[in-house]
């Protein structure tokens, strides 16, 4: 039996694809702007009292591979931590699936599991993950037997 397949005799009604994007969307607003500055300031700070030659080399961009690297490093985080602790600790929800009545649950039904959100965050760092959720379900939904449904 195949994914979708599986998904037929749940009782419930999945999220659109338009529902999903503006999740996205919504999601990674917050990321970007919000967590994405305190994540910075973070790193800024810690950089400074470890290596401030290495914090200077980059604000002057004599480091170049350094600070992308670090910009890198900061990105993935911020995915794992939000979307691991949203799910998590809020029940499926995010703060996009919030505003769009949607939610994160397992195939058979329950509430995910610390483990369920950290795979679906990590699933999200695969390259060209994102493109996957025009194509019916995303990745990050099949690799870990969730699905994303209307909660309202």
């Amino acid at each position: 039996m195949d994914y979708l397949e599986s998904l037929a005799d749940l009782p419930i009604v999945h999220a659109t694809t338009g529902q999903r994007f503006l999740n996205f969307v919504i999601d990674n607003l917050l990321m970007r702007f919000g967590l994405g500055y305190f994540t910075g300031m973070l790193i800024g700070i810690s950089i400074a009292a470890i290596s401030p030659e290495f914090l200077n080399q980059s604000a002057d961009m004599t480091n170049r591979w350094g600070f992308i690297l670090l910009s890198l490093i900061a990105g993935y985080l911020n995915y794992l931590i939000y979307y691991t602790i949203c799910e998590k600790l809020f029940n499926g929800y995010t703060l996009g699936k919030l505003i769009t009545g949607t939610r994160a649950i397992r195939t058979d039904g329950n509430e995910l599991t610390f483990k369920d959100s950290l795979y679906r965050s990590l699933c999200r760092l695969v390259p060209f993950e994102v493109f996957s959720g025009f194509g019916g379900y995303p990745w990050h939904d099949k690799w870990t037997d969730t699905i994303v449904i209307k909660s309202r």
